[in-house]
């Protein structure tokens, strides 16, 4: 069932047209930008977006002018994850082609993280998601008590059963454009 959505959802990321992908992408970013969750923080933690994802440069780029603290993921086996400062210096292509960050990496307690900005597939309204199977947020959401949300295309919106060991994000913006 979750193997179904994920590839259903992935499917419908990956044939968004550019220009109508980008618009939406930029509609999102404003409205994060112009959150209380994103106001009030001053370390956010965000991710390195696959092609087919929200686009978080524009993002990374503002909250760097904003004079935030910006954070990216650093994965590791069996699931575990740290967030470490972003340095665009520090970044290397893994094998799965995503930018990760490598060498002498500056890891943030989660304590001080204000705002975590949540990856992921399928969402629905009430904050659940299913991300790519790995368990790395859930696992570092458990005991996170900063803000989380996500950004998210409405066709991510939809509906399945969380699991217990699911973890909400706090709040989903969803693209409200004319489709």
């Amino acid at each position: 069932m979750k193997s179904e959505l994920r590839k259903q959802v992935l499917q419908e990321m990956k044939t968004l047209p550019q220009e109508q992908k980008q618009a939406i992408d930029q509609a999102l970013t404003g409205r994060l930008l112009h959150h209380p969750f994103y106001q009030e923080a001053k370390v956010i933690a965000t991710y390195l977006s696959f092609p087919h994802e929200f686009q978080t440069q524009e993002l990374i780029e503002q909250a760097l002018k904003d004079g935030k603290k910006v954070l990216i993921p650093k994965t590791y086996p069996k699931g575990r994850m740290d967030f470490v400062v972003y340095d665009p210096q520090q970044l290397v292509k893994t094998s799965f082609g995503l930018l990760e960050p490598q060498g002498d990496l500056e890891v943030v307690d989660a304590s001080q993280i204000d705002l975590i900005h949540v990856p992921g597939l399928a969402f629905k309204m009430e904050g659940y998601r299913i991300g790519y199977g790995g368990g790395y947020y859930d696992r570092y959401l458990e005991h996170f008590t900063g803000h989380t949300l996500s950004t998210v295309y409405r066709y991510q919106i939809q509906d399945f059963i969380p699991e217990n060991h699911d973890i909400p994000v706090q709040e989903v913006l969803i693209d409200e454009g004319n489709l």
